[in-house]
């Protein structure tokens, strides 16, 4: 039936309508179901992403320990620390830890239970994150380390003694405030690594280029190496920076320069070999770093430390300058140091107000002392080195 115009009665389709309805609707009906797989699919996917990533992240941060002991212990003493002057600024103490404790650890002598500082780095970065300090705190400088809480729980009494004791007395709560003692600057962070933690970070980044001017044979070190360009693993490498009788003038001043060079060297190999940007050359080097720190707790995960150093990626390497404290052999022992004063004064304010610290690889002897007025005088220039320099050259 149809009507007046020749076309179907409502409600009824023809022929051709009909079919070409029924081929749409099974496109449509196509296309929705394909559309919730494929989302099913990609949600699939980045779920499991996620679930690795969030495992990732979970191994690596639970491989940092928490120093909560020494985060008490310094909350014990908030009143006499010093105040951070410059919002932004940060100052973290690396403490090379020579612990035998730990299967890495116990070929490298007989754990007596105690552990001193082998190296303590006090790291300066700036509010604007456009440059890094690192300077060298030598282990037998002669400093007043205050009474601190042990581990056992027994507190020492105040002694005017080498620096490194400060850590075998009272760990790392005790170093910190020996530091503060010392220089007046805030300390907001540190970290402790133990041998094992850094020769497995050296291997994660496949060695460290040096260049040796002679060939090295310590038997102490257990270390023999030709002249030249030589790369170290993990186990060279601890021991080119622990070396102190056959290398250089086997003075604990010749040691932190060394120990400063290779750090320069590792830090453009870290930044020069697009560790950062790679995953798969990224994850052993995290792991083998988290697996061996002992942080502040605010440090104490992954997250904690990307935003320490997320904006250390932008630091000019000419910008991140290694120093040694101006010091000077004790005048009581010559085994012994102590600080050359006012030039050490200087360096600590300088760090304090977060401004820059010139360094050179000769200094004269006055030329970190003419500071005088900030206005009318150049600034101190203290002898170092930056991580932009060929340790080759």
């Amino acid at each position: 039936m149809t009507d007046s115009a020749g076309s179907p009665p409502s409600g009824t389709l023809g022929p051709g309508a009909g079919a070409s309805a029924t081929g749409d609707g099974l496109i449509r009906r196509h296309r929705r179901r394909w559309t919730r797989r494929a989302a099913l699919g990609l949600g699939f996917l980045v779920l499991a992403g996620a679930g690795g990533s969030w495992a990732v992240y979970a191994k690596l941060s639970a491989n940092i320990t928490a120093d909560d002991a020494a985060a008490a212990e310094l909350a014990r003493y908030e009143r006499e620390r010093p105040t951070a002057l410059v919002r932004g600024a940060q100052n973290i103490l690396l403490i090379g830890s020579d612990t035998r404790s730990g299967a890495g650890n116990r070929k490298y002598g007989k754990d007596l239970g105690t552990e001193r500082s082998d190296t303590t780095i006090l790291l300066h970065l700036a509010a604007d994150r456009r440059s890094a300090t690192v300077v060298s705190l030598p282990r037998d400088l002669m400093v007043k380390v205050p009474g601190c809480r042990g581990a056992d729980g027994h507190r020492t009494e105040p002694a005017f003694t080498m620096f490194n004791y400060a850590f075998a007395a009272g760990g790392s709560a005790c170093t910190i405030r020996t530091v503060e003692k010392l220089t007046n600057i805030r300390i907001d962070h540190h970290v402790v690594v133990d041998f094992s933690g850094f020769k497995d970070m050296v291997d994660a980044v496949d060695g460290v280029e040096v260049c040796l001017k002679k060939p090295i044979d310590d038997k102490a070190a257990k270390l023999k190496l030709p002249a030249g360009k030589v790369t170290l693993d993990g186990e060279q490498a601890l021991g080119y920076v622990r070396a102190r009788k056959s290398l250089g003038d086997g003075s604990d001043t010749d040691r932190m320069d060394r120990q400063q060079r290779f750090l320069g060297a590792l830090v453009n190999k870290v930044r020069g070999n697009d560790v950062l940007l790679n995953p798969v050359k990224l994850y052993p080097v995290l792991d083998a770093a988290t697996s061996s720190l002992t942080t502040d707790p605010d440090l104490a995960s992954l997250r904690g430390l990307y935003q320490l150093v997320r904006g250390l990626r932008d630091i000019p390497t000419e910008h991140v300058r290694f120093l040694t404290v101006p010091r000077e052999s004790y005048v009581y022992d010559s085994n012994r140091d102590q600080l050359v004063e006012p030039e050490a004064e200087r360096l600590f304010a300088r760090l304090r107000a977060d401004e820059p610290v010139a360094v050179a690889g000769s200094v004269s002897p006055d030329s970190a002392t003419k500071s005088g007025d900030s206005n009318a005088s150049p600034a101190p220039t203290f002898r170092g080195s930056t991580a932009a320099e060929n340790t080759c050259g």
